[in-house]
């Protein structure tokens, strides 16, 4: 009944939330397991609402983290994939973004692009999360450490990324993409969408 329903809405992420928050509310339910049926599923909206419910999962469980940065990155929904920047800025929120720093490396170093693309995605507004807003350098750091990635979906994160520090840091911004080459196309493009 529950599945049925969310497969009714086709736009937006309350209503996924919101049954995953009633299957987590259940002790009849092994909900690691539950996850690894729906994963497989032709339905977007049960790999959503799998995503969804590995995140809230993956800060006691490593396994479910690793299923989030393996396969759910390998899904070809982009629907599953904001999904996926939410439960990994969920994960980084609660262990604590200090902490998180290894995984977002981690992650920032995998060679498929919905990887970096969770965590530059999912971590906007990035200085509005604690430690990169005392700490906005490493900020900008991290989210210009894929500016060469071949992928434009990552280069656009990265651009809309940076143009939301550059509100507060301009100068961090501006002193990191002084050092670009903007002959190359793959930078120039996010120096467009920072100043645009």
């Amino acid at each position: 009944m529950l599945l049925d329903s969310i497969m009714k809405v086709e736009h937006g992420f309350k209503h996924i939330v919101e049954a995953g928050d009633t299957i987590l509310a259940s002790r009849e339910i092994n909900h690691f397991e539950f996850t690894k049926e729906l994963l497989p599923d032709k339905k977007y909206q049960f790999r959503m609402l799998a995503t969804y419910i590995l995140g809230q999962l993956s800060v006691d469980n490593q396994k479910a983290l690793k299923i989030l940065e393996t396969k759910v990155a390998l899904d070809d929904n982009w629907r599953v994939q904001e999904m996926l920047a939410k439960a990994f800025d969920y994960y980084c929120k609660i262990i604590g973004y200090e902490n998180a720093l290894p995984e977002i490396e981690n992650w920032l170093s995998r060679k498929n692009p919905n990887n970096k693309r969770a965590v530059v995605e999912g971590l906007r507004v990035w200085t509005a999360r604690p430690y990169f807003k005392d700490n906005p350098e490493v900020a900008v750091r991290l989210i210009a450490k894929s500016k060469f990635d071949e992928s434009e979906y990552v280069r656009k994160s990265i651009g809309n990324a940076l143009r939301d520090v550059s509100k507060i840091h301009n100068e961090l911004v501006d002193t990191e993409i002084s050092c670009w080459d903007l002959k190359d196309k793959k930078l120039l493009y996010i120096d467009k969408l920072v100043h645009k």
